[in-house]
């Protein structure tokens, strides 16, 4: 057990939502704390739908390989609360998570405030003591009333591909959900946006980044033999793919070279090259290697993992198992599957069900939100995935599906990030 643990428990009930989207509560501990977010080193604020922790991810290992110093906040974790904060390269320690924790609960007198907003003051404080050359800060849902907007004037603002999620909180258009993201834009502060695939989501943040003041910078990535090509105002340079799987990396990874271009520090293009082959991300279209889990298939298949759980992230992985299906037609795709009920699995599996072979479906353990295995086997079926079963865990899903096939098979376990970080903790 974390010395953090029964700190973050009780910060869990300060407030009956868990989600609030309001910066009141935020501005009233910042204040209360000195204004750690008025003391931070450069910022790049992140947001969008998918491919922000890709996004910051790339940007960590440039930084680190030039020998920056970074900070880091992300959410969510996969199996530790640790994960979210990471101190000039390092995560957070025990002692010290436990000790900014108390303090702001402390500061906060008993107030109402989400765990979000307090956790994310707990980051900004550390960020302000410790120092780093760079912070890069990753918005938690939306951008204008995130709990992470609260930096008046970062280096740079970045929006990722804009795509359907938490609807009952940003909206049921793309046009409302691209709004709320751009509420991170800032007067005079470069601004790097995804070239996204929607119109109306491309046309929304063109148009708030006009009003607010926000100037776009031009930049593109253009696949080469082996790799990708970037091209900026201030930067062109041939590259080999990086090392995040899948077709899609190579424009996150343009996200995060075009916001090198915004940042007061040098990262030539040595520690480029050096920082996207070294780059690691778990859970985002992740290879398991070694593990118990690994170790229960047979010889000669594949484990993948990834918490993509949104129509964009189905698309995503629809196009890499395409590839897979072209290379290796002989080996079958099977999934393992499970998502919260708040999200829409025909959406998630509409693309990628042409691929699949066969799928167990899971519950997501310890996580009241989850869909049943049951109804998630229903969904899939209805998603012409004929071959679909419930099964009582992923051990189960996969001890079912070694059975379905003679020969060497792909499995896939996807659909929530919760359930990713259960496999990664059950995997060791």
């Amino acid at each position: 057990m974390s010395l953090a643990d029964p700190v973050l428990d009780r910060l869990k009930g300060l407030h009956p939502k868990v989600i609030d989207l309001s910066l009141d509560r935020v501005h009233r501990l910042l204040a209360t704390l000195g204004h750690p977010e008025r003391r931070l080193p450069p910022v790049v604020h992140v947001a969008g739908t998918n491919g922000k922790g890709s996004t910051l991810a790339f940007l960590r290992a440039m930084l680190e390989a030039a020998g920056l110093r970074v900070h880091v906040y992300t959410s969510p974790h996969l199996v530790r609360f640790h994960e979210r904060i990471r101190l000039a390269g390092t995560l957070i320690d025990d002692d010290r998570l436990a000790a900014l924790l108390e303090e702001c609960e402390v500061a906060n007198g008993g107030g109402p405030i989400t765990f979000f907003e307090v956790t994310t003051v707990a980051a900004l404080l550390a960020f302000a003591r410790e120092p780093a050359d760079v912070v890069l800060l990753e918005t938690g849902l939306g951008g204008r009333l995130d709990a992470t907007n609260v930096v008046d004037r970062p280096a740079v603002t970045a929006i990722t591909r804009i795509s359907y999620d938490h609807r009952q909180f940003l909206g049921d258009t793309l046009e409302a959900i691209a709004g709320e993201k751009a509420g991170i834009f800032k007067p005079g502060v470069p601004a790097v946006i995804f070239p996204q695939p929607a119109e109306e989501a491309a046309r929304t943040l063109a148009a708030r980044a006009e009003v607010i003041g926000a100037p776009v910078h031009g930049w593109s990535v253009t696949p080469t033999d082996g790799g990708f090509r970037f091209e900026s105002a201030r930067r062109r340079i041939e590259l080999p793919l990086p090392g995040l799987s899948g077709a899609h990396q190579i424009v996150n990874a343009g996200v995060a070279l075009a916001c090198l271009d915004h940042l007061p520090v040098v990262v030539d293009d040595a520690a480029v090259r050096r920082g996207l082959a070294a780059v690691e991300w778990p859970a985002r279209l992740q290879r398991l290697t070694r593990g118990p889990l690994v170790d229960a298939l047979p010889a000669g298949w594949d484990l993948w993992l990834d918490g993509g759980h949104n129509d964009s992230a189905g698309e995503v992985l629809a196009v890499q198992a395409g590839r897979w299906v072209e290379e290796e037609p002989e080996r079958p795709l099977l999934l393992v599957y499970g998502m919260l009920a708040s999200k829409e699995p025909r959406e998630f599996l509409g693309p990628l069900a042409p691929f699949v072979t066969a799928a167990r479906t899971v519950a997501i353990p310890g996580e009241e939100a989850s869909l049943t295995a049951e109804d998630t086997a229903a969904a899939t079926r209805a998603c012409g995935i004929a071959e679909s079963a419930a099964a009582a865990d992923v051990a189960s899903a996969l001890q079912s599906l070694r059975g379905r096939v003679a020969g060497p098979a792909r499995v896939l376990i996807c659909g929530s990030l919760y359930l990713a970080g259960t496999v990664l903790a059950e995997n060791g």
